[in-house]
């Protein structure tokens, strides 16, 4: 892994708590994230080339509702792809609120930044997205208004994705997903993903282990590797 890499993620958080002082008057508002994983899968295709990948991130959630927050990568994909960056961070506020019944709705805007990716279309992105929760299930669209991901002609692509956690004792949680990526002109590379996720707390860190699958073998990486093939994806968090 690149070391300058890994040491930009790690920056991420610190540069966000003190770009927002001013929130951390209230009481807990902020809560940080630091993970390590054995492959960063995103809507089921590996961004890291199969690879580990460094993350971390910081959240500020206000008492009304409304949050804000940021999150870095370390990525491998753009540089396959031609480009010129290794790191990907992700700034992102939006808005969440139980509407009676148990309904929760969360609305918000989601900007993917890739500093310096250099690609014949930028592979920054960004998307509105809404989502809509009923006990354990959490059923949710999100819609690019710009280009995806470095995709040509690919603004007003979509991705609907349901999803649920579990409790099912002793720590441990099961989260199924399903989801379909539609990318808009672009027709190759739009597919289906899945995924089934076991995660354990245990001392303070949040140990997890999934398996990962699309339907799609058009996402071509690095030295010819599959990004979209079926695998075990482990990890570990610590959120303080």
């Amino acid at each position: 892994m690149n070391p300058i890499a890994v040491v930009r993620a790690a920056a991420v958080a610190a540069i966000a708590a003190i770009a927002l002082p001013a929130l951390a008057q209230e009481a807990n508002p902020l809560s940080f994230n630091v993970s390590v994983t054995s492959d960063y899968r995103y809507r089921g295709i590996s961004q890291t080339r199969l690879k580990p990948a460094l993350q971390g991130g910081v959240d500020y959630a206000h008492s009304s509702g409304f949050y804000i927050g940021a999150w870095a990568s370390t990525i491998k994909w753009i540089k396959d792809g031609g480009g010129d960056a290794d790191i990907e961070i992700d700034t992102y506020a939006g808005y969440k609120t139980e509407v009676g019944g148990g309904v929760t709705v969360d609305v918000g805007f989601l900007r993917y930044n890739y500093p310096g990716n250099d690609l014949p279309t930028s592979a920054n992105t960004n998307e509105l997205y809404g989502a809509v929760s009923f006990g354990p299930a959490t059923l949710k669209y999100s819609h690019s208004i710009s280009n995806l991901f470095g995709f040509a002609d690919s603004k007003q692509s979509g991705y609907l994705d349901l999803s649920a956690t579990f409790d099912v004792g002793g720590g441990f949680t099961l989260t199924p997903h399903i989801g379909h990526q539609k990318v808009k002109n672009n027709g190759d590379f739009s597919y289906t993903d899945y995924s089934l996720t076991v995660n354990k707390d245990w001392s303070g860190f949040t140990f997890g282990a999934g398996f990962v699958a699309t339907n799609t073998d058009n996402y071509i990486g690095g030295k010819g590797k599959d990004l979209g093939k079926n695998g075990v994806v482990v990890s570990v968090k610590k959120v303080f």
